[in-house]
């Protein structure tokens, strides 16, 4: 099971499989385990304790499972995750949707023109260090602009040593340097807006026509979607990796640790406030104040901190409401089976 990522020290039952989840489908999930693919179910177990969707098997993830019959079998239990890479689910304001677990490394995919956005590019970076995985930034279409060393510099204002590669997926330039960082068995996820070049990307860090890939509209210099679903795949290198549809909503789940990543140089500054709770405003002694005025600190980069600040709280206060609503329903269902099995006990007599 190497082949399929860092096995887990779980310890595995003699009627158990332990695979690991690579396709999620409506009601199946595609496992890869020691004895080949299966398309496994989920126990009733599963569904019945599960308070949230998040809480379902998701790509990446390890599971253990039995065989119901040749090539199917019905997962009994999700192993604990060592990163989920999450986001608020599209179109809804309680719900968090897991875009892959256990992964090692994120390629957080801009194309230079009209997708480079730094802004942007900071939400994705808290989203990578919330989830504990390690992040890297790509740019592709580099054949796009005639010099990257300014767009290049905007992204190590703002990325503090996070390494960064230009890259042109189709002429193969830049690609080496990316290569020689990503090791075998480690877990890999794009992210990135549609239309970035994430196929072509896969395509050449295979080293073969993995994706099918759109041609790129002249209006925008974007390419067109193609990607449809999440899916972890091995490639010849041994490398795992998983393609992701472009988001067009990339909403916050939780960020207090990764905006505190992202934005370390603010933390930094509040730090040498004269007051422990400054709220940075016209507060004397206000180091991020300071800092505003004589231009070490841009407006544009506070007011993305205060953005993504304010967008966690709120996602933190509507995921009380809704454990809460869960909570109360599972409870519900608890009683309603207890009554059931009291009636049907007292008919009996």
């Amino acid at each position: 099971m190497n082949e399929w990522g860092k096995v887990p020290t779980d310890k595995v039952g003699t009627t158990e499989q332990l695979g690991r989840v690579t396709a999620v489908f409506q009601k199946q999930y595609r496992v890869m385990t020691a004895d080949g693919e299966t398309l496994s179910e989920l126990s009733g177990k599963i569904r019945f304790d599960a308070l949230t969707k998040a809480e379902l098997p998701a790509v990446g993830d390890w599971v253990i499972q039995t065989e119901r019959e040749a090539f199917k079998g019905r997962i009994e239990r999700v192993l604990p995750r060592t990163s989920q890479f999450s986001r608020k689910a599209a179109g809804t304001e309680t719900e968090e949707q897991i875009i892959c677990a256990n992964v090692d490394v994120a390629l957080l995919v801009m194309a230079f023109g009209h997708d480079f956005n730094v802004r942007r590019l900071e939400r994705y970076l808290t989203l990578a260090w919330e989830a504990g995985v390690t992040p890297l930034i790509v740019l592709t279409k580099k054949s796009l602009i005639d010099s990257v060393d300014d767009s290049l510099s905007e992204i190590e204002a703002i990325a503090f040593g996070t390494p960064c590669f230009a890259v042109d997926s189709l002429t193969g330039d830049g690609l080496g340097a990316l290569q020689e960082v990503l090791q075998p068995n480690e877990t890999i996820v794009l992210v990135g807006s549609s239309g970035v070049g994430k196929s072509t990307l896969v395509n050449a860090l295979a080293g073969e026509q993995l994706m099918e890939t759109g041609g790129v509209r002249e209006d925008d210099e974007r390419g067109r979607h193609t990607t449809t679903h999440r899916e972890l795949k091995r490639l010849s290198s041994g490398l795992l990796l998983v393609d992701t549809p472009g988001m067009r909503e990339l909403g916050l789940w939780d960020g207090t640790e990764g905006l505190a990543s992202t934005f370390s140089d603010i933390e930094t500054l509040a730090e040498s406030c004269r007051f422990r709770d400054c709220q940075h405003g016209e507060e004397p002694g206000c180091a991020v104040h300071v800092a505003l005025a004589n231009g070490s600190l841009s407006h544009e980069r506070w007011e993305s901190f205060l953005k993504l600040q304010r967008e966690v709280a709120y996602a933190e206060r509507k995921q009380n409401v809704a454990l809460q609503a869960a909570e109360k329903e599972k409870w519900k269902k608890i009683h309603k089976q207890a009554q059931a099995r009291t009636k049907l006990k007292y008919q009996k007599r």
